[in-house]
Order: structure tokens, then sequence, then C-alpha cells
């Protein structure tokens, strides 16, 4: 029985049209896994919590190779609908562009592999294992999404042996970039707790905020490092400091402050938690406050070093759009920096611009691009 090729430009539009602002499924998962499932695929969705999550394997469990595909289908929220030129969850086609949420970041993506997965298995039924990984929460917490799609394969012996993560990665052409790791994320929010008091007399108060400016000061004086093989400069940036003092007479008793660190490979949360905490301690010691601090860490920076998986992927780039990306580890975090513990990981997928903002669109023809490309992955990593 011969099947139509998966059109991915109408999944796109499908998949749009379902309003999965995270952590709502509404109806994204549901919908590929009738089509994964129509096409052999065995499905299991692999919920936990709020977060809905849809695993998908074609071919044998445990097989010596097998591929697999990471996305998501939930999309961040649409923000002030009124300055949206068409409907956000509408899909609607101007010019050649698909408009909506979700459109760049990652639909279309999602759509581009399933249709490749699914016409490949089909057209040419690989002696191995296809699979996807699909979660509802990447745009969220992350607690709950790849993370529990690993638990869950660890737990009952599925895997994969390389994975594509379809997140956009290219900064104005299709093809011109591919990730091969990701810098490291981590946030410290600072409390300083001095003594409140009259601000003409300054010697019977501590003020929170003196010690605050030097800790900020200190912590941006001097650059972290100056970058490594793979990563750039790691960068420190004060995204808020803050008193809540309304009075231009009271030295207050409080102020906090909030720096975000995007490292490279020459750090660990660990050792930069260490280097603030330090940092503090000198000017808790010099000023007489007291400073806590709180930490998260979203993601340790990681590389997959070129080899055989990045050549590939840059090999099916080149040959589908005459362009050679070049092998990046910039931009925010990506549930890459989960799947790197399970098996060698990298990144590609559209032109990034649009995604997070309003009017978010990606143009109709990238779509079918990237389906050629994700397909001629397969079809040479199986070859």
């Amino acid at each position: 029985m011969s099947h139509a090729p998966v059109d991915p430009v109408a999944l796109t539009a499908d998949l749009i049209r379902c309003p999965s602002v995270t952590p709502e499924e509404a109806g994204a998962l549901v919908l590929l896994e009738q089509v994964l499932a129509d096409a052999g695929f065995d499905c299991t969705r692999v919920d936990r919590g709020v977060t809905s999550n849809l695993y998908a394997r074609w071919g044998k469990k445990g097989a010596n190779r097998a591929f697999g595909f990471n996305g998501h289908t939930d999309v961040v929220p649409v923000g002030d609908r009124a300055k949206w030129t068409r409907d956000p969850f509408g899909a609607e086609v101007v010019d050649g562009w698909m408009y909506g949420r979700g459109a760049t970041d990652m639909k279309s993506g999602v759509a581009a592999f399933v249709a490749a997965a699914v016409d490949f298995v089909r057209q040419t039924p690989p002696d191995g294992a296809v699979v996807l990984a699909i979660t509802g929460d990447e745009e969220g917490d992350a607690t709950d999404g790849t993370v529990a799609l690993l638990d869950w394969m660890a737990a009952n012996g599925e895997r994969m042996t390389h994975c594509l993560v379809g997140e956009p990665t290219c900064p104005e052409t299709l093809g011109d970039m591919m990730k091969i790791g990701r810098r490291g994320s981590m946030t410290a929010w600072f409390t300083v707790t001095g003594v409140q008091g009259h601000s003409a007399y300054p010697h019977r108060a501590k003020n929170p905020l003196h010690a605050l400016v030097s800790l900020m000061h200190r912590l941006t004086a001097e650059p972290l490092d100056e970058g490594t093989d793979h990563f750039d400069a790691s960068t420190l940036q004060i995204t808020t400091v803050d008193c809540g003092n309304p009075a231009t007479n009271v030295i207050p008793a409080e102020a906090r402050g909030t720096v975000n660190i995007r490292f490279n490979d020459l750090h660990s949360g660990e050792s930069l938690t260490a280097r603030l905490r330090a940092e503090a301690d000198r000017v808790e010691a010099e000023t007489g406050v007291k400073i806590a601090m709180a930490v998260q860490v979203s993601g340790e920076s990681f590389v997959t070093p070129p080899g055989e998986l990045s050549e590939m992927v840059a090999r099916a780039v080149t040959v589908e759009t005459g362009v050679t990306p070049q092998l990046s580890t910039s931009g925010g975090t990506s549930d890459a920096r989960f799947v790197k513990d399970h098996c060698p990981v990298v990144e590609f997928g559209l032109v990034g611009k649009t995604m997070h903002a309003v009017d978010e669109r990606v143009e109709v023809e990238q779509i079918r691009r990237l389906k050629a490309i994700y397909g001629r992955i397969l079809r040479d990593y199986f070859a």
C-alpha cells in the first residue's frame, strides 16, 4: 500500500491551531500520536505532573542504531494579542509566510521531523530504530518534559544512539548555523540586610545598598574569561537591583539584586556559586551587612566535539541548501542540555528571528526544505 508523503506545512498549521501554551497540551500531542501510530510507530504518552509528553519509536526496542529527534510542542504566551496582525493560533499564510505562535519555535521543526520520519520508515524501512521524543514543557521549567522522557526511557530500556534537537539554530539563512553545544546558565539572587536609619545620620545605620552596589561592581569589574576553543567568553549580567524604598531620607534595611550568568566549559554551576559566595563574604566583612544568596543552575555547559554526527548533519544541510553551517555553541539553553547525558546530540533547525515575538512567522518553503534535510540525515545515518 503506497502512502502520499506527509505534508510538513499542513502539519505545522494543524499544530499552530492547537493553543498549547505551557503547560497546556491543547491537542498537539494527540494529533502527532495519531499521525505516528498510523505509520507504525509505537507511541507512549509519558505525562508527569501537569506536563504532557510523547515517546514514539519505529523499529525494535534497544536497537543497535536508534536515531532520535527531540522537540517541543508547547509555546510561550501570545502577549498583547492586539499587537498581532494575524490570529496567533490561526496559521494564516500571507505572501509565503505562515503566522502563529510556535510557527518558528518550534512546531514547524516538529512537523518537519515527524514528516521526514514517517516518510522514511514507509519508503525505506531501516535496520534500526527511529525515535521521536516530544515534550510539552520546554518553554516552562522543563522539569517534567524531556527530563521525564529520558527518565522513562532509562526505566524501560529505551534508547537513542544519537539525537538531533530541532530547535531554530540559524541566525540569518537556513543552513548557516548548527549547535554542537550550549553555554551553561545560572541565576543568583542576593538579599543584603543592613540596619535602617536616617540618611542624615549614616553612622547609626548600615546601608545595604552601598554593600550591594559594591558587590555588583566586584562581580562585573573583570571578565569571567576570554572564551575557549568552542565557546565565546562567559557573561555576567545584572538583571535587577531593588530595595522598594519610597523615601529619600531613609536608609533602607534591605536590598536585593539578581545576576544571570551564561558560562562556558571553563566553569561549572558549582565553581561559579563558590566564586559568587566568596565575593559576597568579602563585602560582608568590609561593610558589616549580611548577604544571603540563592542560586538556580538551569544547565551546565556542554559540547559534542566535532566528529561523525556533526559532519553527517552538516553534509546533509549543505547538500540541501548549498550553505555550510557554522558549528556554534551560542544562544540560550535548550533541551539538548538534558539529552547530552543520554547520547551524543547536536541541534539544527530553522531561522529563529521571529521566535517569541509578536507576529511570529515561518517561511513556508523553509518548512519543506527542513523536512528534506531531516530526511537526508535519516537516509545517511542508516545507509
